[in-house]
């Protein structure tokens, strides 16, 4: 026997897709005038508290490309990454990175220090910055 889905379910169904939200595809950047052109597990380093160079910027807690990059390149969700910097501030052994609130702060303060790394949507990559990396 047959069942068909009566139209306003699937409409529903259907509007449920469309309203996901969209991943972004994550390009790791440096300055376009930098010659630094760290690893992936490097790069988390630095945002970890784990090295001093490079110097990484980070998004806000409220951007949610910040989760979406913990989660893609350093394999940490928000509360391992909470505990960690918790532990090194508590301790005095670590300063968190430098925070911006939009890609094109991102962009902006990464290309103008040619120590920095950060992180921004492909689609916000401009030639002020080098794509060194991309976390998916």
């Amino acid at each position: 026997m047959k069942r068909v889905l009566p139209a306003a379910a699937t409409a529903a169904a259907l509007a449920a897709f469309a309203v996901a939200p969209a991943h972004a595809e994550i390009s790791i950047i440096v300055s376009s005038h930098s010659s630094l052109a760290p690893q992936v597990a490097q790069v988390c380093q630095a945002f970890l508290g784990k090295i001093k160079t490079p110097t990484p910027i980070n998004f806000t807690e409220k951007n949610p490309l910040r989760d979406e990059f913990y989660a893609k390149a350093c394999k940490k969700d928000p509360v391992q990454v909470q505990a960690m910097w918790g532990k090194l501030i508590f301790t005095g052994t670590g300063t968190p990175p430098a925070e911006v609130d939009s890609g094109a702060a991102m962009r902006k303060a990464v290309a103008a220090d040619p120590n920095a790394v950060g992180y921004i949507d492909k689609k916000d990559v401009d030639a002020s910055v080098k794509v060194i990396a991309t976390a998916n």
